[in-house]
């Protein structure tokens, strides 16, 4: 039979051979490295019978998916481990997670971190007896006739709730058998590195009315160096927190009073107006114009965007003179009765019209986190409004002014072109219309992108932007979203040049995506240590003697003149402990003046992570300071 390779290569194969035979035909270095296999655009086992005309992919531990199999099988080890070790206990689901995986379990003694040591002793016997895995499935009443035997109740429940037809599958390795649609490694044996990090609570298919499961955590990675190398970044990643330094360095406050609404501080402050103010000079720049829309909007409005069918949950409502209202959780909806207010024709677009909105959504207690995950922030939102053959240059012009600002943080990305979800409105030819385009810009323009199916808005696709911090780690932030839908609900107009009136074509986008979330990822990326042009205190100067303290307030008036943030200590207190309390709270720049200093008119500097840069006269120090600013330097 003829197989179909992912290069387009046609090679002939034994009738019915296996995903593995093939590999090995290939290549047994490749047979080797081999983990799983897609046939067809799907991910299989790599015992997995093939048929005439099929394409296949072999997939290494150098692919996603391979390290996902790998996770998922490491996730059946662990739970083998837990049935030798506690056979009373009860299994309910082990899925994959970004950087690992997960089991919860159904103890009937509880378990803590401390019986962590014998349960990987456990798994790392069941890796070396090299176990085959082996795939079978089952008629559904035979199959929770199996898992009835075994006391699964959870996976029973599993069975029961799948569709009537769908192929239910087991995989077994030794003595364990467990229920999964797969793939697995062909052998435990394949595990070099894993490791259980931690363990939680989790209710049952996560409804808080069933009963609470426990969690158990766990990684695991090709080599042992992987693993050692993901456990410094963790190490790294806590000393890092932006929670923890942003109460040392009193950028922002999380109070019982509002959980999940920040408060921030004058030091918070400043940097989110450095941040806001960096914001709209590049717009401004660009073409676009501010709006604000009201906090506070009618129930109609909402059923118009179609967030009352798709989003009420996450949304706060209330009541004003009798009338359904929600508290706005995005800003595209006023945007688009600002469009309203005027009537337009085909020569005013492109209309590039930006919001700092403040949004509020409902978020579950337990999910919140700092400022990655809050009830309430600031989306740098724009909405362009434009004509159909205006797509391409808009979407070129937004992705430009997304790579400008992440690198001038010191930012990598890589991009997502994310599809049409489940949960969507509008027509096929719509979705299909406004995929293509997105697709044949990001082309056009040369950026390297992968798909994210069924990830886009209920409204529209998307090309999603993830950050790569200084330690390796990915945030999602910008996003560019083609939307047709709006404009139809809304019934937005514009006269074309034929004199009649016609739909616009609109893109929602955020560069910074929220502005509290922003900061959340700039505090760990520079671990607080900000540069000099977003330190919320640039300068602080120390004076050693009470005759220097009137020389320090009089070069902080200079600087502060010169549009520069600069403080004096003038505590009664040691220059070491000044100097030690200047450096905790990361400030740039120390000057430290004493008689020779006041005398000669200069200043004694030290810059934070270098230490004494020695003496320099102070207009050369403002200057010097001046241009870090104004430039914007990061490093």
């Amino acid at each position: 039979m003829k197989i179909i390779l992912k290069n387009g290569d046609e090679i002939q194969a034994a009738d019915g051979a296996s995903c593995f035979s093939v590999a090995q035909g290939i290549s047994e270095g490749l047979a080797r490295a081999a983990v799983a296999a897609k046939v067809n655009g799907r991910i299989t086992d790599l015992t997995s019978p093939l048929a005439d005309g099929d394409t296949l992919e072999i997939i290494t531990m150098k692919d996603k998916e391979g390290l996902e199999v790998y996770r998922h099988t490491c996730a059946h080890v662990l739970a083998q481990a837990l049935k030798t070790i506690y056979p009373t206990c009860k299994l309910a689901i082990g899925p994959v997670i970004d950087n690992g995986f997960y089991y919860d379990v159904d103890f009937k003694t509880p378990i803590t971190m401390e019986d962590f040591a014998k349960i990987e002793a456990e798994m790392k016997k069941i890796i070396k007896s090299n176990l085959p895995i082996e795939r079978f499935t089952l008629p559904r009443e035979e199959a929770i006739a199996l898992m009835s035997k075994y006391h699964e109740n959870y996976k029973v429940e599993l069975v029961q709730d799948l569709p009537e037809g769908e192929e239910i599958s087991f995989y077994k390795q030794g003595a364990f058998t467990d229920l999964c649609r797969g793939p697995h490694l062909p052998s435990t044996g394949k595990i070099k590195a894993f490791k259980l990090v931690s363990i939680a609570g989790a209710y049952w298919r996560g409804d808080e009315k069933k009963k609470m499961l426990t969690r158990i955590y766990g990684t695991a990675f090709a080599k042992k160096e992987e693993m050692d190398a993901y456990f410094e970044m963790l190490e790294e990643a806590k000393k890092r927190d932006h929670v923890k330094l942003g109460k040392e360095l009193k950028l922002f406050a999380l109070l019982n009073e509002g959980k999940g609404f920040p408060f921030f501080l004058p030091n918070g402050m400043i940097l989110k107006n450095l941040l806001v103010d960096y914001w709209r000079s590049v717009h401004r720049r660009e073409g676009y114009v501010e709006v604000q829309t009201p906090m506070i909007m009618t129930r109609s409005l909402w059923e118009t965007s179609g967030h009352w069918d798709h989003y009420k949950e996450n949304m706060y409502t209330t009541k004003i003179d009798g009338e359904d209202c929600a508290v706005k959780p995005m800003n595209c909806p006023g945007g688009m009765l600002v469009y309203k207010t005027s009537p337009h024709s085909y020569k005013d677009f492109p209309i590039r019209m930006g919001e700092l909105g403040l949004v509020h959504r409902h978020e579950k207690s337990g999910q919140l986190h700092g400022l990655m995950r809050v009830r309430c922030f600031t989306q740098d939102d724009a909405h362009i409004f434009m004509l159909p053959e205006q797509i391409e240059d808009e979407i070129k012009g937004v992705v430009r002014i997304i790579d400008e600002v992440y690198k001038l943080f010191g930012f990598k990305y890589h991009v997502e072109l994310s599809t049409r979800p489940e949960n969507s409105m509008g027509s096929d030819e719509d979705w299909n219309a406004a995929t293509g385009a997105l697709e044949t810009a990001l082309k056009d323009i040369g950026l390297e992108y992968e798909i994210n199916e069924g990830d886009g808005a209920f409204y529209g696709p998307k090309i999603d932007f993830h950050l790569e911090d200084s330690i390796g780690r990915t945030w999602q932030c910008g996003t560019i979203q083609l939307d047709f839908q709006m404009p139809q609900r809304f019934e937005l107009e514009y006269v074309g040049e034929d004199g009649q009136k016609h739909r616009p074509i609109m893109i929602h986008r955020v560069v910074f995506g929220s502005i509290e979330r922003f900061i959340g990822i700039l505090i760990e990326h520079f671990a607080g240590k900000f540069p000099v042009w977003l330190a919320p205190e640039q300068i602080k100067v120390l004076p050693v003697t009470d005759r220097a303290a009137e020389y320090a307030q009089k070069l902080v008036s200079e600087m502060t003149a010169l549009g520069l943030r600069a403080s004096a200590d003038l505590r009664k207190e040691k220059i070491g402990r000044k100097i030690l309390d200047a450096e905790l709270e990361k400030v740039p720049y120390k000057l430290v003046v004493g008689d020779k200093e006041v005398e000669e008119g200069t200043v004694s500097v030290r810059r934070r992570g270098e230490g004494d840069i020695g003496a320099m006269e102070k207009d050369k120090f403002f200057a010097l300071v001046k241009e870090e600013n104004d430039s914007k330097k990061i490093f």
